[in-house]
């Protein structure tokens, strides 16, 4: 079976030590830079299936790091960070990440997170479900892609697995909660900065008006609900 590849990258020798030393002895290849242009560098040599990423190093900033990979690639990315701020949260996801853990955390928790990760952007249809179409939206579950007015619109694992759950239950109010457990996993529950995050990305790419949304309905104090199918226009 071919090794998972892991970039971790972070400015204190310890942490690189500590990560990569329990990554390694749970059957990963890692990869390992210590800031963000040599993060950058290693990323354009090497395939990598999964990237931790610090944010607070000198150069380029794990922030910088993340929107530059994301404008070629939709890896899983985990990152870590010394401050808790919500503002830093909803920035890290707003610019792609995956999940955001806070320093100090122990080795089953980062482990969890990598896990949950992983399992999204590995999830698969084992029987694919015809397309549904949303006046000009069509999901296409078989391919896992998403088409505006027929074109094409690029989503990470997460996001799609958010927008397919959404869609596949259209018309029905889901909770912030009964989202997260669905789409991040079972250890998620009361991130609902994770879900501001991706619901304002997604919103982005698919609502013809963003701040009137057509498709994604906001539940305020519960949670989001995808427009009713309506027939193709």
């Amino acid at each position: 079976m071919k090794k998972l590849r892991a970039l971790v990258v972070d400015d204190e020798p310890q942490t690189l030590k500590y990560i990569g030393a329990n990554l390694r002895a749970r059957g990963f290849d890692v990869l390992t830079a210590e800031d963000g242009r040599q993060a950058l560098k290693v990323f354009e040599k090497n395939i990598v299936d999964l990237i931790i990423l610090d944010i607070m190093m000198p150069g380029l900033d794990g922030f910088q790091v993340c929107q530059s990979i994301r404008r070629t690639s939709d890896v899983p990315i985990i990152i870590l960070s010394a401050r808790e701020r919500e503002k830093d949260i909803v920035r890290a996801l707003d610019l792609g990440a995956d999940d955001y853990l806070t320093k100090p955390f122990g080795v089953e928790e980062i482990l969890a997170r990598i896990r949950a990760v992983l399992r999204r952007a590995a999830q698969t249809q084992s029987t694919p479900r015809p397309p549904l179409t949303f006046g000009d939206l069509e999901i296409d579950f078989a391919s896992r892609q998403v088409y505006l007015k027929g074109e094409k619109i690029p989503l990470t694992p997460t996001e799609y697995n958010l927008l397919a759950h959404l869609a596949l239950n259209a018309g029905r109010v889901l909770t912030h909660r009964a989202l997260l457990q669905a789409v991040w996993g079972p250890e998620y529950g009361n991130e609902r900065e994770y879900l501001w995050a991706y619901i304002r990305r997604l919103r982005r790419k698919i609502e013809p008006d963003a701040g009137k949304p057509r498709y994604i309905l906001t539940q305020s104090g519960v949670g989001y609900q995808f427009a009713a199918r309506r027939p193709r226009s």
